[in-house]
C-alpha cells in the first residue's frame, strides 16, 4: 500500500505563542508554526495501513519553504518514509480552492515520477482556518471517492477495497460501515484510534517509530520540494490570483480570564491547613 499524508502548518496557538498586530491580525512571522493537531490523526492511519499491509507512506504539504519543519514533525512525531513540500511565491496566499488545485497536481506529479497511490490521507480541518474544505475539494479535483470522518479502518489488498467506521455527520453516537474502492481519500475524524492486535504489528509499529525518529534527524536527505513550474500550473490559477475566498476579517482567538483568586496556606499552619482538609474532603469523596 502506497499512501500520502496531506498536512499543513498552522500557528502554534498555546498561550503565549500567538502574536497580533494592534489592528488584530495574526503575526505569522511572529508566531510559531506547528503541524496542524488533526493532521496527526490522518498521519496515524497512513502508519496503521503501512504497519498491517507493508508499503510506503509520503508526507506532503503546500506552504513557504518554512513548511519543512513541519514535515520534519511529521515525520519524526508520528510516521514518513520521505516528504514533499509544494513551495513557492506564486503559491503564496491560496485559499482552499487554489491549495486543493496545487496538492492535487502534486499528486498527479507524484503518480508519474514516483509510483502509483492507494491512498490519501488527510486531517479533519485546520487549527487556522477550520473550514475542512481542502481534503473534499483535493479529492474532487482527483475525481477520486472519498470516506469522511473515519474513526477506524482496514484494507483488502485482493480486492482493492477500504473498509472504514466513520461517524454519521460527526455524531459520535452514530456509526456506519462503509466500503470504497482504491484508490481514494480518507480524512480522519479526531476520533479515529489506530489499532494494533497482532503481537507481530506492535513490534513492526515499534520498529518503524524508532526507524522514522532516525530519518527525522536527517530531514533534508528525505525532502523533494516542487515548485509551481514542476506541477506545471498556470500563476492565474494559483496562489492569490486563483482563490475566489475573500476573507472580510479575522477575529483574534479571546484569551481566557488571567485573574485569579489564590489563598496562600503556609504548611506550618496547623489551623489553615485543617481547614483547607475541610474544604477539600468532599471533592476527594468524589462529591459535587
Amino acid at each position: 500500500m502506497r499512501s500520502i499524508a496531506l498536512t499543513k502548518g498552522v500557528p502554534d496557538f498555546s498561550e503565549g505563542a500567538v502574536s497580533f498586530n494592534e489592528e488584530g491580525h495574526l503575526e505569522r512571522g511572529k508566531t510559531p508554526t506547528v503541524m496542524n493537531p488533526n493532521d496527526a490523526f490522518a498521519l496515524e492511519a497512513a502508519l496503521q495501513t503501512r504497519v498491517r499491509h507493508g508499503g510506503h507512506v509520503s508526507a506532503m504539504s503546500m506552504g513557504p519553504p518554512g513548511y519543512a519543519s513541519v514535515l520534519e514533525e511529521a515525520m519524526e512525531e508520528v510516521y514518513a518514509d520521505d516528504t514533499y513540500l509544494l513551495s513557492d511565491r506564486e503559491l503564496a496566499a491560496s485559499d482552499t480552492w487554489a491549495t486543493a488545485i496545487t496538492l492535487s497536481a502534486g499528486l498527479e506529479k507524484y503518480i508519474e515520477e514516483v509510483a502509483e497511490i492507494d491512498l490519501v490521507f488527510a486531517g479533519f480541518k485546520t487549527a487556522d482556518g477550520e473550514t475542512g474544505q481542502t481534503g473534499p475539494q483535493t479529492a474532487w479535483a482527483m475525481d477520486w471517492p472519498i470516506v469522511t470522518h473515519v474513526i477506524a479502518l482496514d484494507i483488502d489488498p485482493d480486492e482493492r477495497i477500504l473498509r472504514a467506521k466513520r461517524l454519521v455527520e460527526g455524531d459520535i453516537d452514530e456509526i456506519e460501515t462503509v466500503e470504497a474502492p482504491l484508490p481514494c481519500f480518507v480524512v480522519t475524524d479526531p476520533e479515529f484510534q489506530p489499532t494494533y492486535r497482532k503481537a507481530s504489528h506492535r513490534l513492526t509499529h515499534k520498529q518503524l517509530r524508532s526507524e522514522t525518529r532516525e530519518r527525522a534527524a536527517d530531514h533534508d536527505d528525505q525532502l523533494t520540494t516542487w515548485d509551481h513550474a514542476d506541477l506545471n500550473l498556470d500563476p492565474d490559477y494559483i496562489g492569490l490570483d486563483g482563490s475566489p475566498t475573500i476573507v472580510s476579517s479575522v477575529d483574534p482567538i479571546p484569551k481566557a480570564p488571567s485573574e485569579r483568586e489564590a489563598t496562600m496556606i503556609d504548611a506550618d499552619d496547623e489551623e489553615g491547613m485543617t481547614e483547607l482538609l475541610e474544604e477539600m474532603q468532599p471533592f476527594a469523596a468524589g462529591g459535587n
